[in-house]
């Protein structure tokens, strides 16, 4: 298995840029294609557990569209053969001083593209802080 396929990295770069766009402007309908239509798939956020695209999307709908600015930080992306890959990132949000949120992602390729089967996301107290 190759780790990091220059092919595979790039499709992923771009994947994950286009998630960081759409999750910053509340684009839903990006997000959601995004996402594996699929009752497997698992996003754990910072107060909620969601079990299955149909609660992803009524959580996605009726989250509030302010304050999703953030800045990324230690952002890595590894990808496993040419179909798997994980996404790990740190961010901070203006709105939430001495906060540091984590997420991470595990990708896979589909035939309709690249696809979030499973995350993660919370918010601790900043470590350097």
């Amino acid at each position: 298995m190759q780790i990091n396929d220059p092919v595979a990295m790039a499709e992923m770069e771009a994947a994950f840029a286009r998630y960081e766009a759409a999750l910053v402007s509340n684009d839903v309908d990006t997000l959601d294609d995004l996402f594996w239509d699929d009752a497997r798939t698992i996003r754990y956020g910072g107060g909620e557990n969601l079990y299955g695209i149909a609660e992803i999307r009524a959580f996605r709908s009726a989250r509030p569209a302010q304050g999703l600015a953030r800045t990324l930080g230690r952002t890595v992306i590894t990808t496993f053969g040419r179909d798997f890959a994980t996404a790990s990132t740190v961010f901070t949000r203006e709105g939430a001083p001495g906060r540091s949120g984590r997420q991470q992602q595990s990708w896979v390729r589909f035939a309709n593209g690249w696809k979030v089967v499973a995350a993660h996301v919370s918010v601790i107290p900043d470590p350097i802080a």
